[in-house]
């Protein structure tokens, strides 16, 4: 009866062959890598445009009045979406596949969540709820506070249709302890997505006096 090779025994069988699959690995993860960064590095053309827009329209002095309790609510449910992303990579590093699923999907609640705030209560697209005050088309306010909010929202969906992807290609066993790009990937995405909101929400709640804006 033929023996059944484990890939650790073809390892051991084959040093060699198994040196210059993890060394091609490597170098194609390199390239993932830089490929991810450069990505990175255009898009914050698109969110410091946005940003720079907010302080031409608005100036350093002035903002609408937004729902200060929503904001930090969000913020703060963001940045915890982050920590759970960061244990769900860690799990899979690990080899954890049930933690890996439990952070994931988390993660991906929390940046649900975070939608339906800004959505819910900055957007008011429930208004006999919570009446609306800005408008996309009403004026400067309401022109730059939903195109931040919507392009971040944007990429806030990709991100979650990106766990969720990832997260079913786990269930299916295609990453393992020491090869596992698309959840590094989707990690350090979530987190960018995160950090770009860092900036985005003092620039729309904090910075300037607020100016109530009616319609």
């Amino acid at each position: 009866m033929a023996a059944v090779t484990t890939s650790a025994q073809a390892a051991a069988l084959h040093p060699h062959d198994a040196h210059a699959g993890h060394d091609t690995y490597a170098a194609q993860l390199r390239m993932n890598r830089l490929g991810l960064w450069l990505f990175f590095i255009s898009e914050a053309f698109l969110f410091g445009g946005l940003l720079t827009v907010r302080f031409f329209l608005w100036g350093a002095d002035t903002r609408p009045e937004l729902d200060q309790m929503i904001g930090l609510i969000v913020t703060s449910v963001l940045l915890i979406s982050s920590v759970s992303m960061r244990l769900a990579e860690t799990a899979m590093e690990r080899g954890n596949r049930k933690a890996f699923s439990v952070f994931i999907l988390l993660t991906a609640l929390f940046g649900l969540i975070f939608l339906g705030g800004v959505m819910v209560f900055e957007w008011r697209l429930f208004p006999s709820l919570y009446p609306a005050h800005l408008t996309p088309w009403g004026d400067k306010y309401g022109a730059v506070v939903f195109a931040m909010t919507g392009m971040h929202a944007l990429h806030v969906i990709s991100g979650i249709i990106f766990i969720l992807i990832v997260w079913n290609l786990a269930r299916k066993g295609n990453f393992t302890q020491e090869r596992h790009w698309g959840v590094e990937s989707c990690a350090i995405y979530w987190h960018y997505v995160d950090v770009v909101w860092i900036f985005f929400y003092p620039a729309l709640y904090l910075i300037g006096t607020a100016v109530h804006v009616t319609h």
